[in-house]
């Protein structure tokens, strides 16, 4: 048995691929209704619910987990952890798949690389007015807590969980855009201008995720973008192509 560390574009591709093998089991974890949904599109064996280490340990046991495909968000660092950390205790393989890193390539000057959301906090506090949040609803609290007398726009998932969390922490809908992406550069360009954006943050998603279209909208408008770099981690096994995953499993 196979487990999926999911809720990504990624790891959907990875269900494609691993459903070409009807002799092959997995079960693929999620942390989201949303996920749980467009997941069960491709599979049927989806667990909903975050796991800890000693969570994750059970499931290795119980389900007889002999390899982990980690392909979670290239932000989710602490259930990267958790999953390498189960994979040595229990003895058995931990497969990382990752997004190619883009960053490096990027030759936009009006750009600021952080290492955290609160160094990204920090320029914004000091650049223009209006700053738009391309980074999702996790850790939107950080933003609004930590960013001051400042215009938030905050472009999350449309679902009624993550509109609940934008409520609670008093955005209204002015501030808030609720559309699934990923975006191209012309509607990018067009929510910039609507809102007036001096400042976007976001986080280096890789292709997937739109992150070149955000960098090429900012640097047509000239924009200045500050983007959160990924924390690396020291993962056993690393790829970034799926053919190279049919020879693993």
């Amino acid at each position: 048995m196979i487990l999926v560390l999911g809720g990504t574009s990624d790891s959907l591709a990875i269900c494609d691929k691993l459903n070409k093998y009807p002799n092959l089991s997995y079960i693929v974890s999620v942390t989201t209704e949303y996920g749980k949904t467009i997941t069960k599109k491709h599979t049927t064996d989806v667990l909903l619910g975050k796991l800890g280490q000693e969570d994750m340990i059970n499931l290795i046991k119980t389900k007889s987990i002999s390899i982990i495909i980690d392909a979670t968000h290239p932000y989710a660092v602490e259930v990267s952890k958790n999953a390498i950390s189960s994979a040595k205790l229990t003895g058995i393989k931990y497969i990382r798949y990752e997004r190619k890193s883009l960053i490096e390539g990027i030759s936009y000057e009006n750009k600021f690389i952080v290492n955290s959301i609160d160094e990204a906090c920090e320029i914004a506090n000091n650049k223009g007015k209006n700053i738009f949040i391309g980074t999702g609803s996790k850790n939107l609290d950080v933003y609004v807590d930590k960013i001051k007398n400042k215009n938030l726009v905050a472009r999350v998932l449309p679902t009624s969980e993550v509109l609940l969390i934008c409520e609670k922490l008093g955005l209204n809908a002015d501030n808030i855009i609720a559309m699934k992406g990923p975006f191209s550069v012309s509607m990018n360009k067009e929510t910039y201008e609507h809102y007036n954006i001096d400042l976007v943050i976001t986080k280096e998603s890789g292709a997937q995720g739109g992150f070149l279209e955000k960098v090429s909208a900012c640097e047509q408008l000239n924009i200045p973008i500050v983007i959160i770099a990924r924390e690396k981690l020291n993962y056993p096994k690393v790829i970034t192509d799926l053919d190279e995953l049919e020879s693993l499993i």
